[in-house]
Formats: C-alpha cells, structure tokens, sequence
C-alpha cells in the first residue's frame, strides 16, 4: 500500500470519528429544540458550546430542515463562498449555492435523502459571489431523535477545488508519461507485450505510421498504413528493408521521382520534416512526415517515425470551399469577387512588365423581357447557354467573369487596342447567333460591350471598370449589338 493511500486511510478515520461526535451532538441540539423552555434554558451552555464547536471547523457546516430549507450554517459558509448565513436560511439555498450545472442533480439527491434518510457523499460545484465556482465534497448524514424519527439533515462541505485540478493535472500527467512509457519501451525494448498495446493504439489512429530502425529495415507499421498504400494487411512488413518498400509502392505515386527526393532529403536531415503532399495516380492526395526517434542517452537515434496522411478529402472540401468563394453557382463562371482579385493582380503584372491590361464590360439587350415573359427559369437557360458558348470563344489567357444579373466582364493581359476589338467582335458575333426555344416560340438576345485599356485610362481598378462601364452605355445607346472604346487622355474613339 503506497504512503498516500495510507495517509488518505487515516484522515477518512479520523473525519470519521469526528463527524460521529459532531452528530451526537447535533442530535442532542436538535432534541432540546423540543423539550420546555425551562430544560432548554438549561442546556443553553451546551447549545453554545455546539455552536462554537461547529464555527470553528474550516468546512461548511449546516442543518437542513425536512422541508428543504436550510435551517443554519456556520461563519465558513460566507469566507468560502460569499454568501451570508442568515441569507442563504431565509432563501433558496440551492438556488444560491449550488452551481446551475448542478442544481437539478441536488435537489433530486436532497429530496431522495429527505425521502429515505440514507446518508450519501456527493460532489458538487459551488458558485461564489463574486461569480467564481468551487468543487465542495458535500458529505449528508440524517439527523434522528431518541425515538428514531427523521429530524432533518446534516450536511459538511469541504473545499476541494485544489483536490479536482490535481486530480486531473494527475490524469494528464499520467496519461503522457503511460504514452512515453509505452513508446520507449517498445521501441528500446521491443518487447511483445508493448508491441501489442502499441499496436492496438496506434491501428485505431487513421494516419499511417512507420517505424524504421537504424539499419532501414521496418520495425512497425499499423494497419492504416497498410491500407493508405494498398498492400495487403496478410503481408508482414516487418524486416522489410527501405529499397524494397520504395519499390512496391512507386508504381502508386503520379511522381515517384519526386517523392524519392523527398525521402532522400528527409533521411539525410536530422532535423523532423514539415508535411509534403504527393499525389496518387488515383487521385488521392498523401502527406508525409517523419522524424528521428531519440535514444534515452547519447546523440545516436533508435530509430525513424514516418507518418502518412491521407488528405484527399480535406483538400477536395478546401477545393469545393474556395470553388463556391469565387465561382457564380449558376453559370460557373468566375465572380465578381475573383474578378477584383486578377484585375488588381493583372493591373499589378502590366505595371512591372510595361504592358496594358484590358476590360471588356457586356450588359446584354433583350435579356429581361424574356424573363419576364417565360421566367426566370427560362431566364437563367438563357444565361447558362450564352455563357457556355462565350467561354468557348474566349482564350486560355482571357478570364471571363459574371458579375450579377445579365452583366458579364472579360479581362485580357498582355492586351492592345487590336485584340479587344476583334474580341469584342467575336463576343457580339457568338450573342447574337445564339437561339433560345421555349415551347414553341425562339428568341434572341444581343449584347452592349464597353471597351477600357491601362494604362489610358487611369485611376487603377475603379478607374479602369468606371471607363468600361461608361462605354457599355454609350454601345447600349447607339442600339445595342456593339461595342465602343472608353476615350483616352481626353480625345474618344469608337469602333462598332
């Protein structure tokens, strides 16, 4: 038996011994509540003495009625909690008290203990005044008359706060040192019984893990790492040198030459590796990681931990997260938002290399009278086929945007006066041949294009889609089905 269960053994029996005493007496006070005045008089000094006794006990010290209700409390109950004797009696003392966690949980064991007169130790957070809690080990013993009958409950709380952080500072502590304690010894000592618990821990942890001793060969590896790299949980690894794993699992990788390097230039390091991804030929995307395994003495490691990850699914959720940031759910098409993202980019690369960006903005004519006339269902086939068909006429280098509603943006870099109206052209073209059936009647929509190029006009991007815009409604103007330049440094031109 350990030192600190013999001490704890020892404080119970004395607590024991103690609160016995404690309650004979109570008995007797509550017994002289009952008797004449006269034999209550005398006895008075007892009662004093009673009272006394209870106050200088550093826990809380109280009688509660059979109706619940607290009937008094010693001086403790205020240093530890805040609350004054005199007014948790004339209130709700649980309501007070007791933490609002556990209040339900008190009044059911306060009212099964008023019901039977079972003693019973339970714990329970108080709340202080000051709106601070405390762990109070409340200990509740019935107190009965000479004839047996139940004339309340006595109730000593102790302060245990320090108790519960030690207690789980101590599982904390424990639990790493039974993890450091498992690892090392399996890993210095190697022997079955740690290699089992070992293993059962480390097969329920869905990252692959492998571990290598110093001459490359394959000391442990659980079961995800098998099933990460497709071999087969029958084959034993274990004495697997490191070429020969190279070997059976190149054929998976889309790069195997690069994931080689990676683990040339991880085993030539002694400093732990950050995560690499690689992708699979399958599509799947793995990381990996590794790191020495100290010795418990001297420079020399026993060993190398590889941890492997597959993260398909995190970055197929990130790709699906930043596709709807940045993507128009109907069309598909870039949104405005990605759209202020290149053209401050774009404006940013023209500058440095000395050349000019472009900005096509198109509003389209005749859209809202066919969402009027046959809805916006009809409306948005209109706007999905017309943007499959305009992306099909733009470039890899030209970015097509919507930017809400029927208006559209193209951005071109690397862009003269040349290009943006022959794309312009190509833009209007492709609108305008473009046919739309429902039921039995076919429409058409055209489209207003407005012409703006950097550097002639500046202010930066709200400068430059300003111009766009400006030119789109001159293009609108004239009939629609066109297009025209921003003007320039003063002077206008216009291409339809």
């Amino acid at each position: 038996m350990s030192p600190l269960v013999t001490v704890s053994a020892g404080l119970a029996t004395l607590c024991g011994l103690a609160g016995g005493g404690y309650i004979l007496m109570l008995r007797q006070r509550l017994a002289r509540l009952t008797v004449s005045p006269a034999a209550d008089a005398g006895a008075g000094s007892h009662d004093r003495h009673f009272r006394l006794a209870a106050e200088a006990g550093r826990g809380i010290e109280g009688l509660v009625g059979l109706d619940g209700r607290l009937i008094w409390a010693n001086q403790a109950v205020q240093r530890l909690t805040g609350h004054d004797p005199a007014a948790l009696a004339a209130a709700d003392f649980v309501e007070l008290l007791v933490c609002e966690r556990d209040r339900a949980f008190c009044r059911q064991q306060l009212q099964l203990l008023l019901e039977t007169g079972v003693p019973a130790d339970f714990e329970l957070r108080i709340q202080r005044r000051d709106a601070g809690t405390v762990w109070m080990a409340c200990h509740w013993l019935p107190v009965r008359e000479e004839g047996g009958g139940l004339l309340g409950l006595r109730v000593t709380m102790e302060d245990i706060q320090s108790r519960k952080e030690a207690e789980y500072q101590q599982l904390e502590t424990v639990a790493a040192l039974r993890r450091a304690q498992a690892l090392s010894e399996h890993y210095l000592r190697r022997s079955n019984e740690e290699r089992l618990r070992l293993s059962a821990l480390l097969d329920v942890v869905r990252a692959g893990i492998l571990f290598m001793d110093p001459d490359h060969r394959v000391v442990y590896c659980n079961q995800s790492f098998y099933e990460i790299w497709g071999v087969p949980s029958s084959k034993s690894l274990v004495g697997v040198r490191d070429v020969m794993l190279q070997r059976m699992v190149m054929d998976l990788l889309a790069e195997p030459e690069v994931f080689l390097k990676h683990l040339k230039d991880v085993v030539d390091s002694r400093k732990p590796s950050e995560p690499v991804e690689f992708q699979f030929k399958d599509g799947r995307v793995l990381t990996s990681s590794s790191c020495l395994v100290p010795a418990p003495e001297g420079p020399r490691a026993i060993g190398r931990i590889w941890v492997f990850e597959d993260v398909t699914a995190q970055r197929l959720a990130a790709s699906q997260l930043q596709q709807m940031a940045e993507r128009d759910p109907l069309t598909n098409l870039y949104n405005r938002r990605r759209f202020h993202e290149e053209l401050v980019r774009m404006l940013a690369d023209g500058q440095r290399r000395g050349e000019g960006v472009g900005l096509l903005a198109i509003d389209l004519d005749g859209f809202k009278p066919v969402n009027d006339r046959f809805g916006h269902q009809a409306g948005d086939e209109v706007l999905v086929q017309l943007a499959t068909a305009v992306a099909a006429v733009v470039r890899r280098n030209e970015m097509f945007f919507r930017m809400g509603g029927d208006e559209f943006a193209i951005l071109v870099p690397s862009a003269t006066a040349l290009q943006l109206a022959e794309l312009a052209r190509r833009v209007t073209g492709c609108v305008a041949g473009l046919r739309f059936s429902f039921g039995d009647e076919t429409v058409a929509v055209t489209a207003s294009l407005g012409i703006a190029f950097s550097p002639q006009q500046g202010g930066g991007p709200e400068g430059l889609v300003g111009a766009a815009d400006r030119a789109m409604y001159v293009a609108k103007t004239q009939g629609g089905n066109r297009w025209a330049f921003a003007p320039a440094e003063g002077h206008a031109q216009s291409l339809a």
